[in-house]
């Protein structure tokens, strides 16, 4: 304590899920893609190693650039590239939110006010309504800039184009913010109306739908501008955020849209099967467009704490309107029939 700084007395700190180091657990609490990455990703890393590893890499990333501009049909220019879609997020903060009021739902993603304790950015939460849904009318003509998740994380609940176009033009002035780190599971990505706005940046990841969460490959789209803010933001920060071998993984990633494609379906479906036989048990959820659920219970923290100790873990967070909702990762077909297996033997006790 005694030569912290002030901000640093003051900071309280993101918590991440669970991560217990025991065989036989299921992991359902931080949602990551149960299948492993593409084999070219592991071909491509093997190929790394070496003493290609003993050089710095490409500051620019331009390979994985190029890879995501072509998947994109857009321009390597409108391409940042960092260390996980957290610290894209931490250099957007810190690039254009800083000097404005920033505005976000009150049930979010909750590294969103971690970050703005940490910049001494202002920013006031907007309720969602009774079914957790974003409303529009509370986001037009804002004072500020704005960020909010597409899906929202933990709600699972995606928003419409139309509905992300009208608040783009009804705030010319200010930043809109997109982040999509789960928008493959079923959502319709803002990515093609990047040309259109040049007040929209959207947030991405490789970590949930590329199955690279151990590689930390995140990045973000927009004009030209915006880019080169957050480019000066970085340089400032790490000149050198990704790796070699994250950078070679990611590309192959990228490059394997079959891979990508084929996973992405699985737990679509693995979703709504479990959906469904959660349903049929009289177990109500919210509607999800993402790799998770938010699934209601009369006891939420005591099921938790049940599915714990059957070393099945999912997350549970004991804050004000979602404390009696679980969030549950989608993982494969046998996890999610081990899941629901379990949740009857413990509503049958």
């Amino acid at each position: 304590m005694k030569f912290w700084s002030n901000i640093t007395k003051t900071l309280t700190p993101y918590v991440p899920g669970e991560q217990l180091n025991e065989s036989g657990i299921i992991k359902l609490n931080t949602n990551e893609n149960p299948f492993p990455p593409s084999p070219k990703v592991i071909e491509k890393i093997k190929k790394c190693l070496g003493s290609e590893l003993k050089k710095y890499p490409d500051p620019e990333s331009t390979e994985l650039r190029d890879a995501i501009a072509s998947f994109y049909e857009i321009e390597k220019e409108n391409i940042f590239v960092g260390n996980g879609s957290d610290e894209v997020l931490a250099h957007v903060f810190m690039a254009f939110f800083k000097d404005k009021k920033l505005y976000f739902p009150n049930i979010t993603y909750s590294f969103y006010p971690v970050y703005c304790g940490l910049y001494e950015i202002n920013y006031q939460t907007i309720s969602l309504n009774k079914k957790f849904e974003i409303e529009t009318e509370q986001y037009l003509g804002l004072d500020g800039n704005i960020i909010f998740p597409n899906p929202n994380a933990p709600t699972g609940i995606g928003v419409d184009l139309d509905v992300i176009e009208e608040i783009l033009t009804n705030n010319p002035d200010n930043l809109v913010v997109v982040d999509e780190a789960y928008i493959d599971f079923g959502g319709r990505s803002a990515v093609e109306l990047i040309g259109k706005y040049k007040n929209l940046l959207i947030v991405q990841t490789f970590s949930k739908s590329r199955s690279l969460a151990g590689m930390r490959i995140g990045f973000a789209i927009g004009d030209v501008k915006l880019i080169e803010g957050l480019t000066r933001v970085k340089d400032s920060f790490n000149s050198y955020p990704l790796d070699r071998l994250a950078q070679a993984a990611g590309k192959a990633a990228i490059e394997d849209k079959n891979h990508f494609e084929y996973t992405c379906d699985e737990i679509i479906k693995s979703r709504e099967w479990t959906v469904s036989q959660l349903k049929i048990r009289g177990i109500e959820m919210l509607p999800s467009v993402a790799n998770f659920i938010f699934i209601k219970l009369e006891d939420a923290e005591n099921m938790y704490k049940k599915l714990k100790a059957r070393k099945i873990l999912v997350r549970y967070f004991k804050k004000p309107l979602i404390d009696s909702y679980l969030r549950i990762s989608i993982g494969t077909k046998e996890e999610m029939e081990n899941l629901v297996k379990n949740i009857d033997q413990i509503m049958e006790v």
